[in-house]
């Protein structure tokens, strides 16, 4: 291996040009080698030139190389199958090949195969051969810009299509009440996390709601929590007994899940609107909060183990619900793990989101509005956006106060 620092003569300053690169030429044939240096170094190209023999050495030396120059006959490797092997251990570097005059065809081929440039030994000069590296540098960080961007465009799409998945519209035609939803991402790059929330209308008089968390954050979550909310629909509409739906719907995680580590927390509800009567179960979340009689106040229900801990039935609370005006939120943990002012380590907690609904603020804001504002004060209190996603359904009947 010879190394040598081809450096600009007379020159001073850098810039966007004159960036410095490390190129890397793999050529077994000294006279070629002292060639490519003569003509880098007459150029006063601002290069540093290494030079490996073989493409083995050649591997073992791409720390930091921007550019390869690679001759496509070598003792270990040959035509398209070195510059192959090479391209595959040559990360971010770009890749120029070097052919004989006879040999042009081969580097055609070879920028087909992913090689950014191809020169002909012989008919270069240092000015156009200085040009061509800086070139295949710059396409090479253009492509991968390129890439990047792609694949960030396919996460949001997959994102896009996961987040349909987890906030379906309301399957209802009742207008006995109304119902809100708000679901706003925690998530970076485009990420998910496992939140979801649904409502289902059985017959003329029953809504059943749910809204759920699925533990961690990114796409696995979120394919787990879109699974849970089908699993949980289905169920629903074939009419398996409200009791059995849970036990149902733990099994689906169990079953579905990448790891046994993984659980679910779950608040369900079913509404019989007509007896003003609502059944509660929940799993590991925390509760609904009731907002009647211009109080907000959380629903008093019996806890129950997170889904896929321990398969244990969650009990069911019933809820006798005020007349024809009443409000019941649900929501994920995400709204209430805020903080509750600057340098303060309490949390917004069940009894500060209550307290927040109580500030006369909140009595003036429309029903549909009232997921968002809660979010906004959540978040101003927090000092900044809340980490974690969060969704809510809002079910109100009446003024809904």
């Amino acid at each position: 291996m010879t190394e040598r620092s081809v450096a600009p003569r007379g020159r001073t300053g850098t810039s966007a040009y004159q960036e410095r690169l490390r190129v890397l030429l793999v050529e077994d044939d000294e006279g070629d080698a002292f060639l490519v240096r003569e003509l880098l170094h007459e150029a006063e190209a601002p290069f540093d030139l290494v030079v490996a023999t073989t493409l083995r050495e050649a591997t073992a030396m791409m720390r930091g190389i921007n550019c390869i120059l690679l001759d496509l006959g070598l003792p270990d490797a040959e035509g398209l199958d070195g510059l192959r092997k090479l391209l595959a251990a040559a990360g971010s570097a770009a890749v120029c090949v070097l052919t004989g005059r006879s040999d042009e065809h081969l580097g055609m081929a070879a920028v087909a195969e992913g090689a950014q440039d191809y020169l002909v030994k012989g008919q270069v000069d240092g000015v156009l051969l200085t040009r061509a590296l800086r070139y295949a540098v710059e396409r090479k960080r253009a492509d991968e810009n390129t890439q990047r961007l792609r694949e960030i465009e396919l996460r949001q799409a997959e994102s896009a299509r996961l987040e349909r998945g987890l906030l379906p519209q309301p399957l209802m035609q009742t207008t006995a009440v109304a119902v809100h939803t708000f679901y706003r991402s925690g998530r970076a790059m485009g990420l998910l996390g496992g939140d979801f929330f649904d409502a289902v209308q059985v017959g003329d008089d029953n809504l059943h709601v749910i809204v759920g968390d699925v533990c961690g954050h990114g796409v696995d979550e979120a394919a787990l929590g879109v699974e849970l909310r089908v699993a949980w629909r289905a169920l629903v509409l074939a009419g398996v007994p409200e009791e059995q739906v849970l036990p149902s719907l733990e099994q689906v995680l169990m079953s579905e899940r990448r790891a046994r580590e993984v659980f679910a927390t779950v608040a369900s509800v079913v509404l019989d609107l007509p007896a003003h009567r609502a059944t509660v179960r929940l799993a590991g979340h925390p509760p609904p909060v009731l907002l009647a009689g211009g109080r907000a106040a959380p629903v008093d229900a019996r806890p129950g183990i997170v889904l896929g801990v321990r398969p244990k039935l969650a009990p069911a609370t019933e809820l006798e619900l005020p007349g024809d005006d009443w409000s019941l939120l649900m929501y994920t943990d995400g709204l209430i793990e805020g903080h509750t002012g600057a340098g303060s380590t309490e949390r917004l907690d069940v009894d500060g989101l209550c307290g927040v609904l109580d500030e006369p603020a909140a009595t003036t804001v429309p029903l549909a509005a009232l997921p968002a504002w809660l979010v906004g004060r959540a978040d101003q209190a927090n000092g900044g956006p809340l980490a974690d996603d969060v969704a809510m359904l809002l079910i109100s009947r009446g003024s809904g106060r």
